[in-house]
């Protein structure tokens, strides 16, 4: 595989061998999930707030200016003003530079925008997105699927349009699947910029562009492997600093062995991430599961998520994902704890029940319209079944100071008691605190139902 980090010099998403205990601990989560922790919560409502795009992702907020830019996968980024009016022209195109789309399901294309913390005054921000692939491959005499690409850009001195001329290049890598590329860029409280990214795709974190890692007893992968490439990590990088970019000397393997980017690993697809911009700045990351579990997990520095060694709170078996392995390590080749998600539901194929596709990670709620909300994690499905578009929300009472798992319960919206009626995409915050969603009725890049929701207090 190859993988290019540029100079710094240069200018550069899803019968048990232990029956019953799986049975009883999805039993104790059940009752988790039911127990009543955020009550009224038929009070909420959707509110549109802007419609008419085809697979809306992100909704991203600009420092107090009222604006909303809204992701849309095609490789589009649109401005919502103060006033509620969706600019008729996007504020960043790159739908020419995009891998080519397969409408009916994809998880490429424009997957992460974020502005810089001194956007207002700098103009700077930052994507990620695919490319077509370059030659070579995993195969010989074969291609990849795509490139990889983290970049920057600056706004022209209207600040409404960005400057297409000043693309600055900062990361990319060659990938072997269209998918599992986690996608979210965020910065943290230390301004630095964080990045999602998946295993590399295909099933069980192995196969082609898939290398070997300590644990031998499954196939795989990549997001063990903490020296070959970035696939299933968090990556942390100082864009204030070095050409293209700074290594933060705090980052957990700097002067060790492991890619001196690397803030945190073992995950198969967090493909959304947030802070909370309260409490101590937990990072909160969801990440999608394969066939039994999905997850969210609460990330630390230097942390290993388990992935491909376990799914959720359970042993994965690359020989038949269907099934948990008797036994697995609870520590990695490095002596350091496999660490477990705070949340975990069943994925749809669950044998024992379940009707999550993919998990979609919101966030925190910080804002002051919806009160029982306070303090409270709001995440979400992209559907119950992958052919029908009825996601769904979630609401989590956060631990973080205890470290005990979250309890949580889904949310049944005044207007749409059973679900959202939409395949849920992405969610987004405002400056406010106040959360917003992405959603759209056809489950690939097609079409134009995508619609961007506020949720707000019943009736608004």
């Amino acid at each position: 595989m190859r993988f290019n980090r540029p100079s710094f010099t240069s200018h550069a998403i899803p019968a048990f061998t232990k029956l019953s205990t799986i049975v009883f601990l999805s039993i104790i989560l059940l009752q988790s999930c039911q127990k009543n922790y955020a009550p009224d919560l038929s009070t909420v409502e959707m509110q549109l707030i802007a419609e008419d795009f085809v697979s809306p992702i992100q909704v991203v907020s600009s420092h107090n200016s009222e604006r909303r830019y809204v992701v849309d996968q095609i490789g589009k980024v649109w401005v919502i003003d103060r006033n509620g009016y969706k600019r008729p022209t996007p504020f960043l195109d790159i739908s020419s530079k995009l891998v080519t789309l397969n409408p009916a399901f994809d998880e490429r294309g424009l997957l992460g925008f974020v502005l810089h913390p001194e956007f207002k005054a700098n103009g700077r921000f930052f994507v990620y997105y695919q490319l077509p692939p370059r030659a070579g491959g995993p195969i010989p005499g074969g291609t990849w699927n795509n490139l990889s690409r983290i970049s920057e850009f600056k706004v022209l001195p209207e600040v409404l349009r960005a400057d297409m001329s000043s693309e600055k290049v900062l990361l990319e890598w060659d990938d072997p699947q269209f998918n599992h590329n986690g996608g979210t860029l965020v910065f943290g409280h230390d301004h630095y910029l964080y990045i999602s990214i998946g295993d590399g795709g295909g099933a069980n974190d192995a196969g082609p562009g898939h290398v070997d890692d300590w644990y031998t007893v499954n196939t795989g992968g990549n997001a063990q492997n903490i020296e070959a490439n970035f696939f299933g990590k968090i990556l942390r990088i100082d864009v204030d600093a070095g050409n293209p970019y700074g290594i933060p000397a705090s980052n957990p393997f700097v002067g060790k062995p492991g890619l001196d980017e690397i803030f945190a690993f073992g995950f198969r697809n967090p493909y959304r991430m947030s802070f909370d911009r309260a409490e101590e700045h937990q990072l909160i990351v969801a990440d999608a599961g394969q066939v039994l579990w999905e997850e969210v997990n609460v990330v630390n520095k230097g942390g290993n998520y388990g992935w491909n060694v376990k799914e959720g709170f359970h042993c994965f078996s690359t020989t038949d994902s269907s099934k948990e392995l008797a036994s697995c390590p609870s520590v990695d080749n490095r002596g350091k704890q496999l660490l477990d998600p705070v949340i975990e539901i069943n994925n749809w194929q669950n044998p024992l029940g379940g009707k999550a596709t993919t998990i979609i990670g919101g966030h925190v709620y910080r804002g002051d319209k919806i009160k029982k909300w306070q303090g409270k994690y709001i995440f979400g499905t992209f559907s119950q079944t992958p052919t029908t578009a009825d996601g769904e929300l979630f609401i989590a009472t956060p631990q973080f100071s205890t470290g005990n798992q979250w309890s949580y319960e889904e949310i049944s919206l005044k207007g749409h008691p059973d679900n959202l009626g939409y395949y849920l995409r992405g969610f987004g915050e405002d400056d406010h605190g106040e959360i917003y969603l992405a959603v759209s009725s056809m489950p690939g890049p097609q079409g134009s139902t995508g619609k961007v929701y506020k949720l707000v207090t019943a009736p608004y």
